[in-house]
């Protein structure tokens, strides 16, 4: 890996104006697809019935959505629930429909597949909850970036905090975007994956700035451009093998993990890969931009320590 270290020689940040432009027509795309087209919620946000059925033997999900789409039910969201035997339904509001007479329109539909199937419960969501997600989950990211933000202040320098931030505002508004221009499901599961995309792009991030400081500290000659890219290309190799592995995982969850954690795998995947070019292109450039020089990273000499001790 040192080997891979040493040979690496990309100018990265000759690039950066290219990758702003990028970044920057990204963005504003997203914040355009998000206001006009809006999201695609999911039952957690928009409230709805929820309803659990139970077979006598194992079923395949495959065989229940058919019935619910061919009953008007295009929506609703089918998923194991415990057993293979047991079965948990998601439908959104049906105008003129309340809890009660829609389930057992949908226990109807389905007899007529399986007779045997039966009703185990009926819980109705209602819209105020599905407010009061969007409202807290809303608040979780804004603390969140509160909290990256002191501490990125504390741990490194006022001048990268917002490079930092802004690098995880583009990673979530990126990954917001795709999913309203393709109107993919947008849950619960959704959101929980952008949180953890924050704490990924952050870590990625807070190892490049790590690099940077060292660097300006350790070499004494080149410019801060210079410096950048030797610590943008020290750290690349570690940095693909964590977003290389990190995408096996998810991919994965996305291939095997069936069709209700497909939104979430999804966030996952475009957030490793949003997350590591971020840290290099949106995070870097920003702070390069502020103008982080070696004055700003340098520890305090010992003498100016001590004179400032001994002054009256």
């Amino acid at each position: 890996m040192d080997i891979i270290k040493q040979n690496l020689a990309i100018d990265f940040m000759g690039k950066r104006r290219i990758a702003a432009v990028m970044s920057t027509l990204l963005v504003i795309i997203a914040i355009g697809s998000i206001v006009t087209r809006g999201f695609n919620f999911g039952i957690d946000f928009t409230g709805g019935t929820l309803i659990e059925v139970g077979y006598p033997q194992p079923v395949d999900l495959s065989e229940i959505r058919p019935v619910l789409e061919n009953s008007g039910y295009g929506g609703a969201q089918a998923q194991h629930f415990g057993t293979s035997r047991d079965v948990l339904i998601r439908i959104a509001p049906q105008e003129g429909k309340n809890s009660a007479n829609l389930s057992e329109e949908v226990l109807t539909a389905l007899r007529q597949h399986d007779p045997d199937v039966s009703m185990r419960r009926v819980e109705f969501v209602g819209p105020q909850v599905g407010e009061e997600l969007t409202e807290q989950g809303g608040l979780a990211m804004l603390y969140a970036l509160i909290g990256i933000l002191i501490y990125i202040m504390i741990r490194f320098h006022i001048r990268f905090a917002p490079g930092a931030i802004l690098a995880l505002i583009h990673d979530v508004l990126v990954i917001m975007g795709i999913f309203s221009i393709w109107q993919l499901d947008f849950d619960l599961t959704v959101l929980a994956a952008l949180l953890a995309v924050i704490g990924y792009s952050l870590n990625d991030t807070i190892v490049v700035f790590d690099r940077i400081r060292e660097n300006f500290r350790r070499i004494r000659k080149g410019t801060t451009i210079e410096i950048f890219n030797t610590s943008l290309n020290q750290t690349l190799s570690r940095t693909l093998i964590t977003s290389l592995t990190t995408l096996v995982v998810v991919v994965s969850l996305f291939v095997f993990g069936g069709k209700v954690i497909h939104s979430f795998a999804l966030a996952l995947i475009l957030g490793v890969v949003v997350g590591t070019y971020s840290s290099i292109y949106v995070a870097s450039t920003a702070a390069l931009a502020l103008g982080v020089s070696k004055s700003d990273l340098q520890p305090p000499r010992k003498d100016d320590t001590r004179r400032t001790e001994e002054a009256p």
